[in-house]
């Protein structure tokens, strides 16, 4: 069984919720139909898709906005699901950053819609997942032993240095994804609430080069923290989205081992650049020791989601 645990699809009446706003919906995301959708997950040999809205997620500072959003978006993917259980699952979007609505949606989307696990932004509009008013969510999402995917919400990380030079997605979801496992590190949400099982995108981003880094220099600021960092990162799974990079992938494996690499698409971002199935294939012919390749490709994901 292959699981791709990083799939994006914007569902019809969302996209026409958020399209008077500011946030347009890149064509990308919905010109494609279910059937070309299945057509080329077979060939891919995926056998399913674990969907969320990517950068779309329903956020907003008007709670009556954020829940008719996140309501509209779950309802579509449960349709998606529902339709087709055997090759979709989903997380539940939350309408952030309002925690009494969200635990409720999250309640609905685990117990009501089935749902697979909750996605988070690596931010909340430009606030950080670890501020003190989210902490409800960690409690919930560690009593229901839930996954939690991470996805960044390509903001630049609010800085100029990364959006004046347009910079905000080639680089910046890359740095999005660091700085939110660095969050959860300092945070010690691992060690508070270890019974979430975290998910942070594209390898991590920088993580796995900073391991020994962050053991030598994050004890000063922060010289309270349970464990070193490099132990704390290998807590996370990570998923294998890396635009072909066999480099990539090799330090990843090098730095976490096989066991927390999963399987992940980007779908349908990375189709200009390759086709749906070279984003798996390419773990293959990494060159990865023994049963490696094996093991991320199609046990992994499937022991976390339990499939």
């Amino acid at each position: 069984m292959l699981i791709d645990v990083h799939a994006h699809q914007i569902p019809r009446k969302y996209n026409e919720t958020i399209a008077p706003g500011s946030r347009q919906v890149p064509s990308l995301f919905t010109s494609q139909t279910i059937e070309e959708r299945l057509r080329l997950m077979d060939e891919a040999e995926v056998d399913v898709q674990v969907l969320s809205p990517a950068n779309l997620a329903p956020y907003f500072e008007s709670e009556a906005n954020a829940n008719e959003a996140a309501r509209i978006l779950n309802d579509g993917y449960a349709e998606f699901t529902n339709r087709l259980p055997k090759r979709f699952k989903a997380y539940v979007s939350l309408p952030m950053p309002h925690v009494d609505a969200s635990l409720h949606e999250m309640e609905r989307g685990l117990d009501l819609l089935g749902f697979g696990g909750v996605t988070l932004g690596c931010s909340i509009l430009n606030r950080p997942v670890i501020e003190k008013k989210f902490e409800p969510l960690f409690q919930e999402m560690n009593r229901r032993r839930a996954i939690l995917f991470f996805h960044p919400v390509v903001n630049g990380l609010c800085s100029p240095l990364l959006n004046d030079f347009n910079l905000a997605g080639s680089v910046g979801t890359t740095m999005e994804d660091t700085v939110v496992a660095l969050h959860m590190i300092i945070g010690q949400i691992p060690h508070r609430y270890p019974d979430i099982k975290i998910i942070v995108p594209h390898f991590g981003g920088l993580i796995p080069m900073l391991l020994h880094r962050l053991d030598n220099q994050l004890a000063a600021p922060y010289g309270d923290l349970p464990e070193k960092p490099s132990i704390t990162a290998k807590r996370f799974w990570y998923d294998t989205v890396g635009h072909g990079s066999a480099a990539a992938l090799r330090c990843a494996y090098e730095a976490f081992g096989p066991d927390h690499l999963l399987t992940g698409s980007d779908y349908p971002v990375l189709l200009p650049y390759e086709s749906y199935a070279q984003t798996f294939s390419y773990i293959r012919n990494v060159g990865l020791p023994g049963n490696v390749a094996n093991q991320i490709l199609h046990h992994n994901a499937r022991a976390l989601f339990r499939l």
